[in-house]
């Protein structure tokens, strides 16, 4: 037998109370000395061996009610494997996890996944007893505790089960058994059962991590799991990505962005419509003939701006099972136009070739596939090196540096402010940098402004003195989303005579390299909001052919693009952060972030590497935020994305799920019927505490009547003497 409340025990030494006061009663005698007690001396010597066995009963009836009470206070339980037969109730401390990741929305023309979740939790709140501890946990990226060991009233908890809805998070399965824990070692109860409600999705449960094996079995040796799976069909599509793919951010442009969908399922999806709305207004369309299981296709969707500020951007499908993953947002910050500075080392020559790139026609001078002609609206200024002023950026969008040898420590702080608030930096080798300069100024700032040191000019080509061509394995990066388009015998004709080594710093990121070899051409790292790209050939056709082929427009003009786009344009995902930057210190104290459902959150105010950061710390919905510094102020909005690895609805079969268990302890519980056997049969404890209440307050009550009893006759005893005495004095 064990007790949940040891140190009530120690309450068992009040016992010695009671016999406490029967002892000093028992020294407390009254001597008095009047005639009459001779007469009486015989009926109270007769009567004196009842009283002290009355008493004696009184006490031992005290002290044993005393003893009961004690032990129902430290609530004893017991196991079947303990031996005790007595009689107890059956009684269990419960917690009920349920699956609120996104997946859990998805359901046919019956009920949705979570539906069926919450008639199972009423299956198992049925087997709960009104005032055993019960807690309820909606599982999801962080795992909610809507209610944490309370006693169990069934009107309650239905109506907070009620309440519950999945939310847009994916499911983190790694840290759900240490959240079990945590709430298992918290709670009192003889027995501790956990319920898992999931629906087993295969992502989460096909390959469970050794790790995760190991602390779902250290939590089966706290508590009786059980795993109950709500499954359904795999069926789904989702909006995967919604990426910029050419033209530019301009009032008046066009620019072409590529949806993405992927298929879920095991049967072909035929006749995918997907729909563009630009703030909320359907402004372009494309079907998908037919998309094959467990695939991907794209459209083009083009996107006119009509009007300078940030853009809502959106694109969704209809008609599937599960609608949280229908839907993709960006925001596009448009501007009237891009202002390109361009300081030229060379003399001239490269300048004009960077100037020719950015104001050439959008993929090869072709129109757009809807009849739209793009205009870049590109605003160029070339200065030539070295009559640079300090801080002449301001005006500017995009930094390009071509073939500059050097620049000041004064000038390296300039451009790094400059890029920190946002903007872009773009550097060109050449034969005219002077490598040491650069990485010392570079060395002197703390900071790098370039994502790699500078070495040496090497010869790029090969033994038949032919240029070498650009890698044809292009990364997933923004910046070669128009090159993944080309073919690769157009890429083959790009070749490479020379170019710069370099040794990469940490944070920096390869974007292009030459074919065969993992020598970088394009380097891109974040410097505060903005970002600098370091091509490590020169634009000059010394160096090179790239600027006389298609990739070269295509390739900077993407750049810029990339670059003038602002932090708001990067989508989040539910459960990131969100984060407001301000260059210099706001008026007001607090930021406001409007969440799509229309709440009003605000959030302090602080300085953060000489800027100052608003910060909230955790996205709950998908759609699109709006971040201002007041109530009263213009709002930058912010893309917030569901994680579409959740969209991955298959679920893992029942026998496999058991034979993934097996040796964790875990109980697998799939239909009503078997789970109510498995509950009857895992609760084995029983609670003893009523048991000893009752006892110990019937003990009472018949204490208080004897003693009542017992009181009464003294009390007609000394009435009866009373009454002789006053006869014998009146004789």
């Amino acid at each position: 037998m064990t007790f949940l409340n040891p140190l009530i025990l120690f309450g068992v030494l009040g016992i010695g109370l009671p016999i406490l006061a029967h002892l000093i009663n028992r020294q407390q005698i009254r001597r008095t000395d009047w005639a009459a007690m001779q007469f009486l001396n015989r009926s109270v010597r007769v009567r004196s061996r009842q009283i002290r066995l009355r008493d004696i009963l009184l006490l031992l009836l005290r002290c044993l009610a005393l003893l009961l009470l004690v032990l129902a206070l430290a609530r004893p339980a017991s196991d079947k494997d303990d031996g005790f037969n007595l009689p107890g109730e059956q009684r269990a401390g419960v917690i009920i996890a349920v699956d609120g990741s996104f997946s859990m929305a998805h359901g046919d023309e019956n009920a949705t996944r979570f539906e069926r979740a919450v008639e199972k939790v009423k299956v198992i709140s049925e087997q709960v007893k009104r005032g055993d501890p019960v807690s309820l946990v909606l599982l999801g990226g962080e795992h909610r505790v809507v209610l944490r060991n309370v006693a169990y009233d069934a009107d309650r908890f239905a109506k907070v089960l009620a309440e519950l809805k999945p939310t847009p998070e994916s499911l983190d399965v790694n840290s759900i058994p240490q959240r079990l824990v945590t709430l298992v070692q918290d709670m009192d109860a003889p027995q501790k059962e956990v319920y898992l409600v999931t629906d087993t999705q295969s992502r989460d449960w096909g390959n469970v991590s050794v790790p995760t094996i190991d602390a779902i079995r250290s939590l089966a040796e706290l508590a009786a799991v059980f795993l109950v799976p709500v499954t359904g069909s795999d069926d789904n599509l989702a909006v995967t990505g919604l990426d910029l793919v050419s033209g530019t951010l301009r009032n008046g442009a066009v620019a072409r962005y590529r949806a993405t969908v992927h298929n879920f399922g095991q049967k072909p999806a035929a006749d995918v419509e997907v729909r563009c709305r630009v703030e909320g207004v359907q402004i372009d369309s494309k079907r998908i003939a037919m998309i094959p299981p467990g695939t991907s296709q794209t459209v083009s969707l083009f996107v006119p701006f009509y009007n300078a500020g940030p853009t809502r951007i959106t694109a969704e499908i209809t008609g599937d099972k599960l609608a949280n993953d229908d839907v993709r947002h960006v925001v596009a910050v448009v501007r009237d136009t891009v202002a390109v500075l361009c300081i030229d080392g060379s003399g001239g020559p490269v300048s004009q070739l960077v100037l020719a790139g950015l104001l050439a026609r959008a993929d090869s001078g072709t129109r757009a596939g809807n009849g739209i002609e793009e205009d870049e609206g590109y605003q160029v200024d070339t200065v030539q090196w070295p009559s640079v002023p300090e801080k002449p950026f301001d005006a500017y969008d995009v930094v390009i540096l071509a073939d500059v040898p050097e620049i000041t420590p004064q000038q390296s702080e300039a451009l790094s402010d400059f890029v920190r608030q946002g903007n872009g930096l773009i550097w060109f080798a050449g034969e005219n940098v002077k490598a040491s300069q650069w990485n010392q100024v570079s060395d002197s700032a703390g900071r790098a402004l370039l994502p790699a040191r500078i070495g040496s000019v090497v010869d790029a080509s090969d033994d038949l003195g032919v240029g070498k061509p650009l890698s044809p394995t292009l990364p997933d990066h923004a910046i070669c989303r128009p090159l993944r388009s080309l073919p690769e015998d157009l890429l083959n004709e790009t070749r490479f005579l020379k170019r710069m080594q370099v040794e990469l710093a940490d944070a920096s990121v390869p974007v292009l390299s030459l074919a065969g070899t993992n020598a970088p051409l394009l380097l891109e790292h974040s410097v505060g909001r903005g970002h600098v790209c370091m091509f490590t050939t020169s634009a000059h056709t010394a160096w090179n052919n790239m600027a006389l082929t298609p990739v070269f427009p295509m390739l900077l003009q993407q750049v810029v693009t990339y670059m003038v786009g602002r932090e708001f344009e990067q989508p989040r995902i539910v459960g990131d952060s969100l984060s407001l930057f301000y260059v210099d210190q706001p008026d007001a104290s607090d930021a406001v972030f409007d969440t799509p459902s229309k709440k009003t959150i605000s959030v302090p105010v602080s300085e953060y590497r000489s800027q100052y950061l608003a910060m909230l710390e955790k996205s709950e919905e998908s759609g699109f935020y709006t971040a201002r510094v007041s109530v009263q102020a213009p709002g930058m909005p912010i893309a917030v994305n569901v994680d579409t690895r959740e969209s991955d609805v298959a679920c893992v079969d029942q026998k496999e799920l058991r034979e993934s268990l097996q040796e964790t302890g875990v109980t697998v519980s799939a239909d009503e019927a078997g789970l109510m056997a498995d509950i009857n049969m895992a609760r084995t404890g029983r609670s003893y505490w009523r048991l000893f209440m009752i006892s110990a307050l019937c003990l009472l009550v018949a204490e208080s009547f004897f003693a009542d009893r017992l009181q009464g006759r003294r009390q007609s005893n000394k009435d009866a003497t009373s009454s002789m005495s006053l006869k014998q004095e009146n004789a």
